[in-house]
């Protein structure tokens, strides 16, 4: 079969690599449709816990070709999505329920051949019966159950007052899910229009354009609401924009990283200010035992995902749907479609 395949960091090729086969417990599925996030960018450049030689791809759907010794819940020939994020349930971590952090945590696409390639070979119990949802919907719901993992880290109190900062897939998801989760308002702030306008038509009550400088987004946003937010997210990932983020908020706010920045980024704030208003600041990484919900939010449709996906490549234009994913402004879910 084909797949993308990393040698190294920078390094990459469609190749001829033997198709896996299922074990006992084990699915292989024929990769429908596989998304990239900012995630991949960073994998491209080695960061991100990626093991090398590396087949990328952490959100995909497609279609059951072979099923293992002991698989009931899913059939060959059954659309499905898959959890990328797998936990080995024994360890210190896991033993206290803390999944995320489990000594052998294993992600295909990040330390285990992914979804970049015609099929993957995922653990059964990771593989959702998808049937019910169109591809381009499916795909969406790895993303999807990382904002709801950041929705259980951030504990919304009912009423609050919620600035998101950034308009991408992952922000425009998140945006949807505090809405729905108890947020009084939620304003999203971002520097691209047509984005802003999927913000206001999935329901957020107010949008705000900015510019790509944080300094002076923060200057625009503090004239907006000199007295700051209850909450204000950061999915940008950029650290420019999370050191202005205490200035925007409220006394006894929180301050929540979400967006994934880079490992060397360093931000200054005040410990007297964190300290003197009594700030809290949250950060949330990837997902776990998410998947579920995920999907239901999805099948509810109160999650809405017309408009996210905007590009869509076959394998072989990997590089040019990274390059789109970089720096085109006008994208957003960027697909690959490793049967084309």
């Amino acid at each position: 079969m084909r797949a993308l395949v990393y040698d190294e960091p920078r390094s990459f090729a469609v190749r001829d690599v033997p198709r896996p086969v299922a074990g006992p417990g084990e699915v292989v599925v024929d990769v429908d449709l596989a998304g990239l996030c900012g995630t991949d960018l960073h994998l491209h450049e080695g960061g991100f816990f990626a093991s090398f030689p590396l087949t990328p791809g952490h959100e995909s759907t497609g279609t059951v070709r072979e099923v293992g010794v002991g698989v009931g819940h899913v059939e060959v020939g059954q659309r499905v999505a898959v959890d990328n994020a797998s936990a080995c349930g024994r360890c210190p971590t896991c033993s206290r329920g803390d999944h995320l952090y489990c000594e052998d945590f294993r992600s295909l696409g990040v330390n285990a051949p992914g979804g970049f390639a015609e099929s993957l070979l995922s653990p059964a119990h990771k593989v959702y019966p998808a049937q019910d949802l169109p591809p381009e919907v499916a795909v969406l719901a790895e993303p999807l159950a990382c904002a709801v993992h950041g929705a259980d880290v951030l504990a919304l109190r009912p009423g609050a007052d919620v600035l998101v900062v950034g308009a991408g897939t992952t922000g425009l998801l998140l945006a949807q899910l505090l809405l729905h989760g108890g947020a009084g308002r939620v304003t999203v702030a971002a520097p691209t229009a047509f984005k802003l306008d999927l913000a206001r038509t999935y329901g957020a009550d107010r949008v705000v354009q900015v510019t790509r400088d944080a300094a002076a987004t923060a200057a625009t946003l503090h004239d907006l609401q000199p007295g700051g937010f209850d909450v204000t997210v950061d999915v940008t990932g950029a650290a420019s924009v999370v050191e202005v983020l205490p200035g925007l908020t409220a006394t006894n706010g929180t301050v929540f990283v979400y967006g994934m920045c880079d490992e060397d980024a360093r931000v200054s704030w005040s410990p007297y200010d964190v300290f003197r208003r009594q700030l809290t600041v949250k950060g949330s990484f990837a997902q776990v035992d998410c998947m579920d919900r995920a999907l239901a939010l999805l099948r509810s449709g109160r999650v809405r995902t017309d408009g996210l996906v905007t590009h869509r490549y076959p394998l072989s234009a990997y590089g040019e749907a990274l390059e789109t994913l970089r720096t085109d402004p006008t994208s957003l879910k960027v697909l690959l479609d490793p049967t084309a």
